[in-house]
C-alpha cells in the first residue's frame, strides 16, 4: 500500500511539474490540459487525444480493445494495439497500425502490438505522438473534424507496412463484416459494419477513404487469419483486413489521411477533400490547437495553483469532447430509426451550408446539473446544435432521443432527460431550431407511448417497462413491472418523471400553454406519493400499493430496490424543482440541512464516492449522476455556508487529482463530470438545471481569484461576466459578503437575466463562516 501511495504521489508531482515554467501571460488554456488524467481505467469513449471538439474522428492509440469499459487508452498498459478513429457511444471503427519486419497483420492485434513508453509519448488536445518500440516507428496523430491525419517515421532502409484491421473486434463488439478496395496507388477505401449491441440494436456502417502521400508498392489482404495469395485488389467478408506496403527505397516518413462517413465512401472522400486538401501535418496540428484554444478561452482564470489550473482546463476540455458529430461536411447523415438505413440531409442555410450537425451521444441522464448549466452559460451555440439534432431525429423517428448511437435509438437509462435540456435552452433564449416540433415531441414523451415508457434498452414494440401507465393512473411507478428492459426502478422513475414534468411545465409556461403548464406543474408533485412519513425517506411501493418490506436507505451492490444505480438516501434529495416542499416533509429546513450534513459526514471517509458498481453503499456518491447536486442543497435549506464548505471539500477531495490515477473516479461520462468540475471551480450552479422561466445561479466559493466568462453575442447582450474574490486562499472558503455590479448582494443566487447582460460579482472570503450571508432568497 505504501508503495502505491508513493507511486501516485510521485506521478502527481511529475504531472504538476511537467508543464513548462512559463509565466501566466505566455501560457494558453490548451497548455494546461492534461489528457492523461484518470486514464488508468476508463470507458472506450473517454480518451480521444487527436480529436477536434465533438469530432466525428476521435483518433488515439488503443492499448486495449475488448469491451466498453476499461478499454481504449489505459495508462498502465504496456502495448499499443492499434490507432483507431472512432471512440464513441456504442461505436468504434477503422483501426490501423504501422509495422516493419515480418508481417503479422493477419494474426491479430496480439501478434502485431508494440511496446511503448510514456517517456517517448506526448499528448495535447489535437495531437498525440508515441514511439512504437517493437518497430522503431514514431507515430504522430492529428485530425480535422472528420479526417484523421497520421505521420509515421519509420527506420531507414526497411519495407514499411500499414495494417487496416477493419474486421477486428473493437471496443463494444465484433464487426459483422468489412471491405477494403484498392482504388489507386495512393488510395484505398472500404467500410466496416459494427455488429448490433445490447444498447445499439442495429448493425451500423462506417465508411472510410485512406490516402497516402507516397505511392504504395503493394497491397495485400487476409481473411480469418489467412493471407490471400496472388494479386489482390480487394477483400470482403467477416474477419478480414488489408495492408499497404511502401518499399525500402521510399522516404522513411509516410503520411496518411483517413476520412470517415456513416453514409458512403463518396461522402468520406468529400469530407477529406473539403477539410484536408493538403499534406501539411504541422498546419493541422496548429489549426487544432487554435480551435481548442478558442473554445477553452471562453473562460479565463487568474490565481489558483498550477494543479488547479491544469484540472480546470482539463475539465473544460472533457466537457467538449465526448459527444460526437455523425453528419458529413455537407449535412448528410444516416438515419437508422426505421427498418432500413436512410441517408438524410440536414437543412441548409442561404449559403448552402448545414444549419447544424447531427450528433451521437450517451444519455442526458443527470446533465441538468452539469452540461446543461455549463453549455447554456458558455457555449449556447453548442446547446442549440444539440437541440436541433434531437428535433431532426424526432422528425423522422418519432421520439426525442435520450442517447442516440449512429442514428439508432438506444433507450439508455430512463425517462426523458432531454426535456430539461430543451427547457433550459429555451428559457435562456437558445431557440434557433423548430421549437414547436420540439415541444410536440417532449409532450409525447410525457405520456404512455413516449420515450419515458421505455425502460433501459427496451427495444421491443409496445414498450411498458417505463411504467407510464402506472405513473399516470397512480401518480407513482411501483416495483415489479413485468417485461424486458433494465433500470426498472419505480421510485427513481417517479422522482425523475416528477422533475421532468416540472421542466415541461416551465417550457409550456414560457410558450403560453397555460393548461399544459398547470397540468404538468401539478403532476410534478408526484414525488410526494412515495414519501413515507415513518421512514422519512422516499420509499418504493409494490404493485399492490404497499410499501416494500425490509427497506433500508442504503444497501449493498449496484443499487437498492427501486433506485437506478443508487439508493433512497440519495434519491430522496432528487427534488431540484421543489426543495421547499421536500424540506417541509422533513419538518423544516433546519432538519433537512441536518440530514444532508449527516450524509456528507458519513460519506467523507470514502471521499464522497463509491466504487463503480457499488452505488447502493454510500450516503453521497459523486461517482455517479444522482447525487451531483447534493453539496449545493444547503443553499436551499437555510445554510449556504454548508454549501460553501461541502462544495469545496468535494472539489478538493474527489475531483482535484491530475494524475492518471484519479480526477474523475472511473466514469467521466462524456463531459458530465468535467462540466461539474468547472462549475464547482468557478462557484456557480443551478439546482433546477436552469430550466425555470426565471432561472438563477447559486453562488458558492470559487477556487480562483478571478473568473471571466466571455458571453456569446448571438445569444446574450453582455460581453463578459466576471467573478472576483478577495482574501482567497485554501483556508478562506467562506463568503463574508458579496456585491453584484457594485451593489451589496445578500442572496445566495442571482438571476440569469443579470448574467446574460454581463456584470461583476465580487466575493469577500474568510476562514470562518458568515452564517447570516445568503439567507435572503
Amino acid at each position: 500500500m505504501l508503495k502505491l501511495v508513493f507511486r501516485i504521489s510521485l506521478v502527481a508531482l511529475l504531472f504538476t511539474c511537467a508543464a513548462p515554467a512559463f509565466s501566466q501571460s505566455t501560457k494558453e488554456p490548451i497548455d494546461y490540459v492534461n489528457p492523461f488524467v484518470d486514464t488508468h481505467k476508463s470507458r472506450w469513449f473517454f480518451f480521444s487525444s487527436a480529436s477536434r471538439p465533438f469530432g466525428m474522428v476521435n483518433l488515439s492509440p488503443d492499448t486495449w480493445v475488448k469491451g466498453s469499459w476499461n478499454s481504449g487508452y489505459l495508462y498502465d498498459s504496456l502495448y499499443v494495439r492499434c490507432f483507431s478513429h472512432i471512440h464513441a457511444w456504442q461505436m468504434s471503427g477503422i483501426p490501423v497500425m504501422p509495422t516493419v519486419g515480418e508481417f503479422k497483420g493477419h494474426l491479430g492485434m496480439e501478434a502485431y502490438k508494440s511496446a511503448f513508453s510514456h517517456d517517448d509519448e506526448k499528448a495535447i488536445p489535437g495531437y498525440h505522438s508515441v514511439f512504437l518500440k517493437d518497430y522503431g516507428i514514431k507515430a504522430e496523430l492529428t485530425s480535422t473534424t472528420r479526417v484523421g491525419f497520421h505521420k509515421y517515421t519509420y527506420p531507414a532502409n526497411v519495407n514499411k507496412d500499414i495494417i487496416f484491421d477493419v474486421g477486428a473486434f473493437l471496443g463494444h463488439g465484433d464487426m459483422d463484416s468489412a471491405k477494403v478496395v484498392k482504388i489507386s496507388d495512393k488510395e484505398i477505401e472500404g467500410y466496416s459494419i459494427m455488429a448490433p449491441t445490447h444498447r445499439r440494436p442495429k448493425p451500423t456502417y462506417v465508411y472510410f477513404v485512406a490516402r497516402f502521400d507516397q505511392p504504395i508498392s503493394s497491397f495485400g489482404a487476409w481473411e480469418k487469419g489467412k493471407l490471400k495469395t496472388g494479386k489482390v485488389e480487394q477483400i470482403h467478408g467477416k474477419e478480414v483486413g488489408a495492408y499497404v506496403r511502401f518499399d525500402k527505397k521510399q522516404s522513411k516518413t509516410i503520411q496518411m489521411k483517413v476520412a470517415i462517413s456513416y453514409t458512403n465512401t463518396a461522402q468520406a472522400r468529400l469530407n477529406m477533400d473539403t477539410e484536408l486538401p493538403h499534406w501539411n501535418f504541422e498546419q493541422v496540428v496548429s489549426a487544432s490547437k487554435s480551435e481548442w484554444n478558442g473554445y477553452l478561452s471562453k473562460i479565463k482564470i487568474e490565481g489558483g495553483t498550477e494543479k488547479q489550473k491544469i484540472k480546470f482546463y482539463t475539465d473544460l476540455w472533457h466537457s467538449l469532447l465526448g459527444r460526437r458529430i455523425v453528419s458529413d461536411v455537407d449535412g448528410k447523415y444516416c438515419d437508422m430509426t426505421g427498418s432500413k438505413p436512410v441517408v438524410r440531409q440536414v437543412a441548409l442555410d442561404e449559403n448552402r451550408n448545414p444549419k447544424h450537425n447531427q450528433y451521437n451521444f450517451d444519455a442526458w441522464w443527470g446533465s441538468h446539473w452539469t452540461l446543461n448549466v455549463l453549455w447554456s452559460m458558455v457555449y449556447p451555440e453548442i446547446m442549440n446544435e444539440f437541440c436541433a439534432s434531437m428535433v431532426e431525429m424526432y422528425r423522422h423517428g418519432g421520439l426525442i432521443p435520450r442517447g442516440p448511437s449512429g442514428g439508432n435509438y438506444t433507450y439508455v437509462m430512463i425517462g426523458d432527460p432531454a426535456v430539461s435540456f430543451f427547457a433550459t435552452a429555451y428559457n435562456k433564449g437558445i431557440r434557433n431550431y423548430d421549437v414547436a416540433k420540439a415541444y410536440e415531441g417532449l409532450y409525447k414523451n410525457a405520456f404512455p407511448g413516449g420515450i419515458r415508457d421505455r425502460a433501459g434498452y427496451e427495444h421491443r414494440d409496445n414498450p411498458q417497462g417505463g411504467g407510464m401507465n402506472y405513473y399516470v393512473e397512480r401518480g407513482y411507478v411501483p416495483e415489479g413491472i413485468p417485461g424486458p428492459g433494465g433500470h426498472k426502478d419505480g421510485a427513481a422513475m417517479t422522482m425523475e418523471y416528477a422533475y421532468q414534468d416540472w421542466c415541461l411545465a416551465q417550457l409550456a409556461n414560457a410558450l403560453g400553454k397555460t393548461k399544459d403548464y398547470e397540468f404538468f406543474d401539478k403532476r410534478s408533485q408526484n414525488y410526494k406519493n412515495l414519501w413515507n412519513p415513518e421512514t422519512h425517506f422516499i420509499h418504493p411501493k409494490n404493485i399492490d400499493g404497499t410499501w416494500i418490506e425490509n427497506f433500508t436507505p442504503i444497501g449493498e451492490g449496484f443499487n437498492t430496490l427501486g433506485f437506478v444505480e443508487s439508493n433512497s438516501a440519495i434519491y430522496t434529495n432528487y427534488v431540484p424543482h421543489d426543495l421547499k416542499g421536500l424540506a417541509a416533509l422533513f419538518g423544516g429546513t433546519d432538519k433537512y440541512a441536518q440530514y444532508v450534513d449527516s450524509c456528507f459526514i458519513k460519506a467523507k471517509p470514502n471521499k464522497f464516492i463509491t466504487d463503480h458498481g457499488k452505488h447502493a453503499e454510500s450516503w453521497v456518491d459523486y461517482e455517479n449522476q444522482p447525487s451531483c447536486q447534493m453539496a449545493h442543497l444547503f443553499n436551499h435549506a437555510g445554510a449556504p455556508w454548508l454549501s460553501q464548505k461541502w462544495v469545496r471539500e468535494v472539489k478538493e477531495i474527489t475531483f482535484s487529482d491530475i494524475t492518471p490515477y484519479g480526477g474523475y473516479n472511473g466514469d467521466e461520462d462524456q463531459g458530465q463530470m468535467g462540466a461539474l468540475g468547472v462549475l464547482t471551480a468557478i462557484g456557480l450552479f443551478q439546482m433546477d438545471g436552469g430550466a425555470s422561466v426565471n432561472s438563477s445561479y447559486d453562488i458558492t466559493t470559487p477556487i480562483f481569484d478571478k473568473v471571466e466568462i466571455q458571453l456569446d453575442p448571438k445569444y446574450y447582450s453582455g460581453k463578459t461576466f466576471t467573478i472576483r474574490t478577495e482574501n482567497n486562499s485554501a483556508d478562506n472558503i467562506y463568503i463574508q459578503k458579496a456585491s453584484l455590479n457594485g451593489k451589496d448582494w445578500t442572496k445566495f443566487s442571482f438571476p440569469h437575466e443579470v448574467f446574460s447582460q454581463g456584470g461583476d460579482l465580487k466575493l469577500t472570503l474568510d476562514k470562518n463562516p458568515n452564517k447570516a450571508w445568503g439567507l435572503e432568497r
